[in-house]
């Protein structure tokens, strides 16, 4: 049975998706932003996106029973190629351990304030 895990945020109703969908020991969470939807603010520090939109992917992940160690494959959006330098490292410490494929795309967001999004793809289990 497929579980759908939603965060909220309106994006979800009105393009009619969920922030992730679980599928056994598969875990698929859309490409989620650096919006803080406890307060329903966004940082203009592309870092500080950076991390929150991290910490919404950690929170999904959680309520699936898994974590970031168990992702499989990782797609970075960043609307300005300048941010790279910047925003891996961060990347490269969230991953110490999962070391997921990777790809890393540069492209406009439907939000202008929106500098990052990021998409995983995660297996229960698979840090073990």
């Amino acid at each position: 049975m497929v579980e759908k895990i939603s965060s909220g945020s309106t994006y979800e109703e009105l393009a009619g998706y969920s922030r992730a969908i679980v599928d056994g020991d598969m875990i698929y969470v859309s490409g989620t932003t650096g919006m803080d939807y406890s307060n329903m603010t966004l940082s203009d520090d592309v870092a500080e996106q950076t991390h929150q939109t991290f910490r919404n992917i950690q929170h999904v992940l959680q309520q699936a029973g898994s974590s970031l160690d168990d992702v499989l494959r990782v797609q970075y959006t960043i609307t300005d190629a300048s941010y790279f330098e910047q925003v891996a490292p961060i990347w490269g410490n969230y991953f110490a351990n999962a070391r997921p494929a990777a790809t890393c795309v540069v492209a406009g967001l439907i939000n202008p304030q929106m500098k990052i999004e990021i998409e995983v793809t995660a297996r229960k289990g698979a840090a073990e």
